[in-house]
């Protein structure tokens, strides 16, 4: 998904780039590798004169971890000099997987999480293993670590992992 860029500072003090480079230091409290660019979860940066908006969606509605992340977006603008800042949280339209970043998924991989395949992919479609690449896997709970995720077990390896669940 594309961020939506609105600069109506007439100075040019803010400078979108520097914005997005602050973002992309926030991290999802439950999986501390992405951050909220890979995950996809910022629609909005809008840049007042006064103000400084960030508008984002949350991955399930009333996810337990968009406190923390709207906490973690005001600190660290804060650090970086920003003092007028306002965090909206909108559900419409929903959050899906297809807006988590190509690099994104390749840090879940690596951290151990079976990443989501595209939405528009068979829902019958294969959950690799993030340990040994096999398809050779099954779903054993719907349920995960989290809500965004299921527990699965590899039939070749016998790991069990986490895969994030797509919509």
């Amino acid at each position: 998904m594309k961020i939506a860029i609105n600069n109506i500072n007439n100075s040019n003090k803010i400078s979108e780039e520097e914005i997005l480079t602050i973002l992309s230091g926030v991290t999802d409290p439950e999986v501390p590798v992405l951050t909220i660019l890979d995950l996809g979860i910022v629609r909005g940066v809008h840049i007042l004169e006064n103000e400084i908006e960030i508008v984002i969606t949350p991955t399930y509605s009333g996810c337990p971890a968009m406190d923390a992340i709207a906490t973690d977006i005001r600190l660290k603008l804060i650090e970086a000099g920003y003092k007028n800042i306002k965090i909206t949280t909108v559900l419409h339209p929903a959050w899906t997987t297809d807006w988590m970043s190509e690099a994104g998924k390749i840090k879940l991989k690596e951290y151990g999480i079976a990443p989501p395949a595209r939405l528009s992919a068979s829902k019958e479609s294969a959950i690799a293993c993030p340990q040994c690449n096999s398809i050779n896997t099954k779903i054993v709970s719907q349920f995960g670590s989290t809500a965004c995720k299921e527990l699965c077990q590899c039939n070749d390896c016998l790991e069990f992992f986490d895969h994030f669940k797509c919509h």
